[in-house]
């Protein structure tokens, strides 16, 4: 701090005079746990070294992921798609590629949804996950409010076990109430990581929409009392910019 110029906070101390094994524990954890994900790791971690007796000082693994890469080349368009073909518009979408293996979607229903019994919506969503699962089904996502929200009043507090066949997941608002998205949070971190789609849409924005009424106007293969499962003959189509965060989920062919 004596001297003038840009604050760097740097490891120099630790890793030059071996105060803390921290090269070392890193570099274990690393190993380990690209063997056991089988892709690449980030880690966050934390250690306390501010205790004078050094074998009380404190090694603590925060978070490990698989690492983020995209696999994409060149830049997906998505400006000459038909509206009318669309189910879903988003501009604010994390995921980037194609996606054209899938033929069933899971949706609340947004006018059959009560806030009060977020809990119980979750409680369904789990259900059709673990149906879904136990044939190896992948399937497409939408729900009212925050996915995985900690305050059941602002979304649906599902956990990862709830949700983990997703591989596209839509969050749009409330019919009354506007909530701020989930981006950011650890949790969705973890939903990109698996390279698990995400969009938010949200209607007050001229260009964003969600088409509840085809939604509605589908039959269901299955159904509960807040949330649909539907299934089509034909996949659906997912496209999704990561460079201008742009999205659409297009209806299958013959609808």
């Amino acid at each position: 701090m004596s001297r003038a110029g840009t604050r760097l906070v740097s490891f120099a101390p630790i890793l030059k005079h071996g105060t803390f094994p921290l090269d070392e524990i890193l570099r274990l954890i690393v190993k380990f746990g690209t063997r056991g994900m089988s892709a690449s790791v980030e880690i966050e971690f934390a250690a306390n070294l501010s205790v004078p007796n050094t074998e009380r000082r404190e090694f603590c693994v925060l978070q490990l992921r698989p690492m983020v890469i995209s696999h994409e080349g060149d830049e997906l368009s998505i400006e000459d798609t038909d509206e009318a073909r669309m189910i879903c518009h988003s501009e604010q979408v994390l995921g980037d590629g194609v996606v054209g293996d899938i033929r069933d979607l899971v949706y609340v229903d947004i006018d059959r949804f009560d806030r009060a019994a977020s809990k119980d919506v979750a409680t369904e969503i789990g259900l059709f996950n673990q149906e879904l699962l136990s044939t190896n089904t992948p399937y497409v996502l939408i729900g009212v409010g925050r996915w995985g929200s900690a305050d059941p009043w602002l979304g649906i507090p599902v956990t990862w076990d709830q949700i983990s066949g997703a591989r596209v997941m839509v969050e749009t608002g409330f019919k009354d109430l506007r909530v701020t998205p989930s981006q950011g949070t650890h949790f969705f971190q973890n939903l990109i990581s698996f390279r698990i789609g995400y969009f938010t849409v949200n209607s007050d924005l001229k260009n964003e929409f969600l088409n509840w009424k085809w939604l509605a106007a589908q039959t269901p293969w299955t159904e509960r009392k807040y949330s649909r499962h539907l299934r089509f003959d034909s996949p659906l189509t997912i496209k999704m910019n990561g460079r201008s965060n742009r999205g659409v989920i297009l209806k299958p062919d013959g609808h």
